[in-house]
């Protein structure tokens, strides 16, 4: 067990699901305010690590980490952890809802229906029904094609869940994991070429993260090359889609919908928007599998500088050594020599290396060092004080 004087206090920026904060136990505080946490636990607040010095380490209990300031984290030596598919089924689950409805033309057709709530006989509302339900006849998604924007998790899920439903399914993604795509059905053909996809499907949906290289992805050039009647669905974050390119579309009789889970004043105003309030992951499975995942993380990182699912440190899975009494937690810029700097260091001191660890992602280097003694603070400092050093950690045993 590590040894630690006090708890480790944990900062919850929304409302946290409770069985993913009681996986936490004794060893550690749990509060809203917080202003010194040595770790944060967030959704869809917005996240300054800059105001929290303190912070070791940042959770998203979610998938896209665009909320938080991911590069002053790095510089600081701040881990920043997502939960890669642990809201996956939630999500894929709400995308065929969603071009479900857009393609039967529910929500109108409920909005119309209630507009009746005023006849009292019920012969009256069947005949008004009869008359007017013509107005509302939509298509089958069955025999059609469904484009998927980037196979992650979700992704694939989406992308099985269209063979599935007798889609033909065609997904653009440049950068394909293994791991992904041992999970996609074979039925599923894959691309490299964006306007492909744009081109050949009747309903196409998006599963790729907020970056300076996805905003506006879908731009108007993207939206031209669309079927006729197409529908556009954006489960993943708002800015990836020209809103006013694909409300032209729309007012046009381009597109036959635009189905967004990120409202805003342009698809508030368009009536052949449908808008959702962010409810991509918002089930009780979702929000607990989250919770639980992010936890576990922290739980992993602070106590023993694990690092897994983090968007800007590489993945490092090794648990301390018997007889280990110390781990020093070494994050720095992934420059040479820092490896020999380090055991330098230590050597001069007369400091037997049990193990060391080191893993790089071609920005961060991330290094644990195993000692079967304990190291005094002029020791860490001198670590510290090497350069491009970001972060000195120590764990003791």
């Amino acid at each position: 067990m590590t040894s630690r004087a006090k708890p480790f206090g944990i900062r919850t920026m929304n409302k946290i699901s409770a069985q993913g904060l009681s996986l936490f136990g004794s060893d550690y505080q749990i509060s809203d305010a917080n202003d010194a946490p040595d770790a944060i636990l967030v959704r869809s607040a917005q996240v300054d690590t800059d105001l929290f010095p303190t912070a070791l380490a940042v959770a998203r209990a979610g998938a896209g980490v665009n909320n938080i300031t991911i590069d002053k984290a790095s510089e600081k030596g701040v881990c920043v952890f997502n939960t890669p598919g642990a809201n996956a089924n939630a999500v894929a689950e709400l995308v065929f809802d969603a071009m479900g409805a857009a393609a039967r033309n529910i929500i109108a057709g409920n909005a119309w229906i209630k507009s009746l709530e005023g006849m009292t006989d019920d012969k009256e509302i069947s005949a008004a029904v009869e008359k007017g339900k013509g107005q509302f006849a939509g298509v089958e998604l069955r025999g059609r094609t469904l484009g998927v924007i980037g196979l992650g998790k979700i992704g694939v899920l989406v992308a099985n869940g269209g063979v599935a439903r007798g889609m033909s399914v065609i997904a653009y993604e440049p950068y394909p994991s293994i791991g992904n795509m041992h999970a996609l059905h074979p039925a599923v053909r894959i691309t490299s070429n964006l306007e492909e996809v744009m081109r050949t499907a009747d309903a196409v949906s998006m599963h790729v993260p907020l970056t300076p290289n996805t905003k506006n992805l879908i731009n108007a050039d993207m939206i031209a090359a669309m079927r006729d009647g197409a529908i556009l669905c954006n489960f993943s974050r708002g800015g990836i889609v020209d809103e006013a390119a694909t409300v032209a579309a729309l007012d046009a009789g381009k597109l036959r919908a635009y189905v967004t889970d990120f409202a805003s004043q342009t698809t508030l105003k368009c009536p052949k928007c449908i808008n959702f309030p962010h409810l991509g992951a918002s089930t009780a499975e979702a929000e607990e599998n989250c919770a639980t995942m992010a936890v576990e993380q922290l739980k992993l990182y602070l106590e023993h500088g694990v690092v897994r699912n983090s968007v800007n440190f590489p993945a490092i899975a090794a648990m301390p050594a018997a007889g280990t009494k110390t781990r020093l937690v070494i994050v720095n810029r992934d420059v040479p020599n820092m490896i020999a700097a380090v055991t330098k260091i230590l050597g001069d001191a007369g400091v037997n290396i049990q193990s060391f660890k080191n893993e790089s992602n071609g920005k961060i280097g991330y290094n644990l060092v195993d000692l079967a003694c304990e190291i005094d603070d002029g020791l860490v400092k001198s670590i510290e004080a090497a350069g491009d050093v970001l972060k000195v950690r120590v764990i003791k045993y």
